[in-house]
C-alpha cells in the first residue's frame, strides 16, 4: 500500500515551506498567501492527490471536524437537497456531516441529540419541524452551537434559514383567484410543525385579503396517506361543500389529493384544482404535472452550514433569520374554476 501524501510532500513539489502549504490549503488562512504561490500549492496538492488529515487537524484545534444534522424524515424528498447543500459548504472546510433521522419522534430526537453531543460534534443543524419541544432550548442552555433550517427558532436565539412560506401560499391563492376559484381548502400539516402553522396562517389571511371562502383541514402527517385520508373525508362528507381548489401543505399531501380524486371519479383540474408546496423531484412528471411552490432547499442547506461555520469560527451568536425567496411553478394541476 502506498504511503499517505503529506504536507511535506506538497511543499517539496511546490517549492515552498510546509507552513505555507498549511496556510494555502486552509480556507481561513489562504488570504495570507499570495496568488501565485496559492495556485502553485493547489496544483501540487492536486497532482499528488493530497487530502487533508481531518483527524490531525481536529487534534490541533480541539475539534471533531463533524457537524450533526437532525432530520425528521429522510424519506421526505425535501431533505436530501438540504443535506447536499450542507455538505457543499462543509466539505471545502474539511468537515463531515453526521445525519440522523428521527422519524418525527420527540423521544428519538432526544436520544439522537444526546448521541451527537457524546460524539463531540462541533455544532448542530436542526431540520426538525416541531415547535413545542425543548431540544433546541436545551442545546442553547448547554452552549452548543446550532442553526435551524426549514423551521424557525421557536423563540430560541439561534439563527434560522427558511423559505418564504407565507408568500408561497399567498401566491398560490392569487393564482387560483385569477382562475375564478372562490371556495378553496388548505390541507395543513401537523400543527406541532412551525412550517404548518406559518402556511395555515398565510392561507387564512390570504383568503381574507382576496375575499375567498377558505377552509383549513389538519392532517396528521406530511404524507401521501394523510393527504388522501383528509380529502376522502371531505369528499365523503354530506355537510362540507366540495372545494373547487386545494392548496396542500406540501407535495406529498397534494399527491394524496390526486389519489382521492381518482377514487371518487373526479378529475384534476377539471373538478378540483390542486397546488402543492416544495416542488419535490418529479412533481413535474405527475399526472397531471403539479402546480407547486418551489423552495430553494439546496441553498437553504448551504446557508445554514455557512452560518454554523461562522459560529464555530468565533462569530457572535445572534437570532438572525434568513428568509429565501420562493417561486410558484404553474403546471397542469390548476385550471379555471368549474
Amino acid at each position: 500500500m502506498s504511503s499517505r501524501v503529506t504536507i511535506a510532500d506538497v511543499a517539496r513539489v511546490a517549492g515552498v515551506h510546509a507552513g505555507t502549504v498549511s496556510r494555502a490549503l486552509n480556507q481561513k488562512t489562504e488570504n495570507q498567501v499570495n496568488h501565485e504561490t496559492l495556485a502553485r500549492v493547489r496544483q501540487a496538492a492536486k497532482q499528488l492527490g493530497y487530502a487533508p488529515n481531518s483527524i490531525a487537524r481536529g487534534l490541533r484545534t480541539n475539534s471533531s471536524m463533524t457537524i450533526g444534522v437532525i432530520i425528521p424524515d429522510l424519506t421526505n424528498p425535501i431533505f436530501p437537497p438540504i443535506v447536499r447543500g450542507i455538505d457543499s459548504r462543509l466539505a471545502v472546510r474539511g468537515y463531515s456531516a453526521v445525519v440522523v433521522n428521527t422519524d418525527g419522534s420527540d423521544d428519538a430526537e432526544r436520544l439522537l441529540f444526546e448521541s451527537l453531543v457524546q460524539r463531540q460534534v462541533d455544532g448542530l443543524i436542526f431540520a426538525t419541524g416541531h415547535s413545542g419541544h425543548s431540544i433546541a432550548g436545551e442545546a442553547f442552555d448547554r452552549d452548543i452551537k446550532a442553526v435551524m433550517v426549514n423551521r424557525d427558532s421557536g423563540g430560541v436565539p439561534y439563527p434560522a434559514v427558511v423559505g418564504d412560506d407565507a408568500e408561497g401560499i399567498k401566491a398560490s391563492l392569487r393564482h387560483l383567484a385569477a382562475l375564478g376559484h372562490r371556495r378553496v381548502m388548505h390541507l395543513e400539516g401537523p400543527p406541532s410543525f412551525s412550517t404548518s402553522r406559518i402556511r395555515a396562517e398565510a392561507f387564512v389571511s390570504g383568503c381574507a385579503e382576496l375575499g375567498l371562502d377558505g377552509h383549513v383541514v389538519p392532517c396528521a402527517a406530511y404524507s401521501v396517506e394523510a393527504g388522501q385520508s383528509a380529502m376522502d373525508d371531505v369528499l365523503d362528507s354530506k355537510v362540507t361543500a366540495r372545494p373547487t381548489a386545494v392548496v396542500a401543505g406540501n407535495d406529498l399531501l397534494a399527491l394524496g389529493v390526486y389519489h382521492s380524486l381518482r377514487l371518487h371519479a373526479l378529475t384534476c383540474p377539471g373538478d378540483v384544482s390542486v397546488v402543492g408546496f416544495n416542488d419535490m423531484p418529479f412533481a413535474g412528471d405527475f399526472q397531471p404535472a403539479m402546480t407547486t411552490v418551489r423552495t430553494p432547499h439546496f441553498e437553504m442547506g448551504a446557508e445554514s452550514a455557512r452560518l454554523l461555520l461562522e459560529q464555530i469560527d468565533g462569530s457572535q451568536l445572534s437570532a438572525l433569520k434568513i428568509t429565501l425567496p420562493v417561486e410558484l411553478v404553474i403546471r397542469e394541476s390548476t385550471g379555471p374554476a368549474r
